[in-house]
C-alpha cells in the first residue's frame, strides 16, 4: 500500500513557503541589524517568537526546545522563545475521521464504545482523544497531523538557516553537532511505533518503582501515525505547589527517580520533562507518585556516555583532576586546554552542586523555575567566547534539557531534599559493563 503522506514533495514545497516567509523575514532582519551595529535583539527575538507562533508543527516544537537548553539561543531569544504555548489549536472532526480511517480502516469506529470527538489536548505534532474500547479499558488514542514528515524535513532545513546565522554572529559554540541531535530526536518523534516500544522500555524499566506509572500500550489499535496507551487518570503538577512539604517531597523523589533511574541503571533518558507530560496520581485522597505519558523524545546513551557522567561527579567529589579530564574527554570534548576545562566546570559544579552537597536543601535558593541555569549559562557562554568555538557533543543537549527541566519542577513544588542521597543510591552498584548488560537486555525486549 503507497503511504501518501511519506515526505511528499508537494506539501515539504508549501511547507518551505509558508514558514520561509515567516522565519526567512526574520532571518534577514537579524543579519541586516548586525551587520548594521543596531542593538536589537530584543525586538529580533520577539519578532521571532511572533512569526512561530502562527506555525503548527515540527518548528514550534524545537523553537519550545530550543528554549530550554543553554547556550544555544542568547538570552533574550530563549525567554521570549519560552513564551510559546505547547497547546495549538485541534484539527476538526473531520480529520480525526480520515485519520483514524486511514490508519485502522473503514470500520474504525466499530472498535471502540465511545470515541471523543473533541481532543483532551492538542500539541505540536498531534492530537489526543480519550477513548473506551471494547473491552472496557479506557484509552488515549494519538493522532499525528498531516503531513507531519514533510514538515518535520522543511521546518529542519529553516532550523539549518537559522543555526548558521547564529554561527556567523555569535562562533562561542559550534552549534552543527546540536543541530543533528535536535533532527535526529524530533524525526524519532514522528514514529509512534518506536514511541510504543519506548513505552515498553519504560514499563520494564521502572517496574520496582511504585511512584511512577507507565501506560499500557494497545498493540491492537496502534500504527506508525496512531499510538492507543491506557489512559492514566492524574491532576496537573502545578495543582500540587501548595500543599504541605512532605507531599510536595514526595512528588520531586518520584520525578527523580523516573529520569535518573533508567539513566543510571539502563542509560536511557526521557529528554522532555515538560509539564505536560506527566500527571499526578492520587490514592486515599492524597498524591502517590507521577504518570509519565509522553515517549517520543526518549534518548539512548552509549554506556560509556554514562560511566563519564559518574567520573565526572566522583571527580569532582575527590578534586581529581584527572578524573575530571577523563570524564571531558570520554564525552567527546576536544582540545582540552585548561582554561576550557575551568570553564567547563562552572557547568558541572552548578549542574552537581545540589547532588555532592550531603544534606536537605533546595535545589537552588531565591531562583525562579524559568531561570533556573540561565545564569550560569550565561557566565560559561562568556567565559567560551574568548576561547571558542567549542564543539559540544550532540549527547549533551537532552542530557542538559532533562537537568535543567527537572530542576524546575523541584523549584515548582519548592521540595527540599537531600538530592546527594538520593543520587548515590542510584549509582550505588553501577559499573559500565553492568548498564551494558541491562541495555543490551531491556532494548531487546522492547524491540528496540
Amino acid at each position: 500500500m503507497v503511504d501518501e503522506e511519506r515526505n511528499r514533495f508537494s506539501a515539504r514545497a508549501a511547507r518551505y513557503a509558508r514558514v520561509g516567509a515567516n522565519v526567512g523575514g526574520v532571518a534577514a532582519r537579524i543579519a541586516g541589524s548586525r551587520l548594521m551595529g543596531l542593538d536589537r535583539e530584543g525586538g529580533n527575538a520577539a519578532a521571532l517568537t511572533a512569526a512561530l507562533g502562527s506555525l503548527k508543527g515540527p518548528l514550534m516544537k524545537v523553537a519550545q526546545l530550543m528554549a530550554t537548553i543553554p547556550d544555544v539561543l542568547p538570552p533574550e531569544y530563549a525567554a521570549e522563545l519560552q513564551k510559546l504555548q505547547s497547546d495549538a489549536p485541534p484539527m476538526g472532526w473531520s480529520f480525526v475521521r480520515r485519520r483514524m480511517m486511514s490508519e485502522l480502516g473503514r470500520d474504525w469506529e466499530t472498535r471502540f464504545a465511545s470515541f471523543a470527538h473533541q481532543p483532551s489536548a492538542a500539541a505540536s505534532l498531534g492530537q489526543v482523544h480519550k477513548a473506551v474500547t471494547l473491552d472496557g479499558e479506557t484509552v488515549a488514542c494519538k493522532l499525528q497531523y498531516p503531513d507531519m514528515q514533510a514538515a518535520v524535513e522543511a521546518d529542519l532545513a529553516q532550523l539549518d538557516i537559522l543555526f548558521s546565522i547564529h554561527r556567523r554572529m555569535d562562533g562561542a559554540i559550534d552549534t552543527r553537532e546540536i543541530a543533528g541531535e535536535i533532527g535526529a530526536r524530533v524525526r524519532e518523534e514522528l514514529d509512534y511505533r518506536r514511541e510504543a516500544r519506548h513505552a515498553a522500555l519504560y514499563a520494564a524499566m521502572l517496574a520496582d518503582e511504585p511512584r511512577v506509572r507507565v501506560p499500557r500500550v494497545r498493540e491492537d489499535l496502534s500504527t506508525g501515525r496512531l499510538l492507543t496507551l491506557e489512559w492514566l487518570e492524574g491532576e496537573k503538577i502545578l495543582n500540587f505547589t501548595g500543599h504541605d512539604l512532605a507531599e510536595r517531597n514526595q512528588l520531586a523523589e518520584a520525578m527523580f527517580a523516573a529520569w535518573w533511574l533508567p539513566f543510571s541503571r539502563f542509560g536511557v533518558i526521557h529528554g522532555d520533562p515538560h509539564l505536560g507530560n506527566y500527571t499526578v496520581f492520587s490514592e486515599g485522597g492524597a498524591p502517590r507518585g507521577i504518570n509519565l505519558l509522553d515517549y517520543g523524545c526518549i534518548r539512548i546513551f552509549p554506556p560509556r556516555f554514562v560511566a563519564g557522567v559518574v567520573d565526572l561527579y566522583r571527580g569532582l567529589m575527590a578534586g581529581d583532576d584527572a578524573r575530571v579530564v577523563h570524564a571531558y574527554e570520554t564525552w567527546g570534548f576536544k582540545g582540552l586546554k585548561r582554561e576550557l576545562i575551568d570553564v567547563l566546570n562552572i557547568w558541572a559544579r552548578f549542574i552537581y552542586g545540589p547532588l555532592m552537597d550531603d544534606r536537605v536543601r533546595s535545589i537552588a535558593d531565591g531562583v525562579a523555575p524559568g531561570q533556573y541555569g540561565r545564569k550560569e549559562a550565561f557566565t560559561v557562554h562568556k567565559a567560551l567566547k574568548e576561547l571558542g568555538p567549542v564543539t559540544v557533543p550532540r549527547e549533551f543537549v537532552f542530557m542538559d534539557r532533562a537537568a535543567i527541566g527537572l530542576g524546575a519542577v523541584f523549584l515548582h513544588l519548592k521540595a527540599e531534599l537531600n538530592f546527594h542521597r538520593l543520587f548515590e543510591a542510584a549509582i550505588a552498584d553501577f559499573t559500565a559493563e553492568g548498564v551494558e548488560a541491562r541495555q543490551s537486555a531491556a532494548l531487546k525486549a522492547a524491540g528496540l
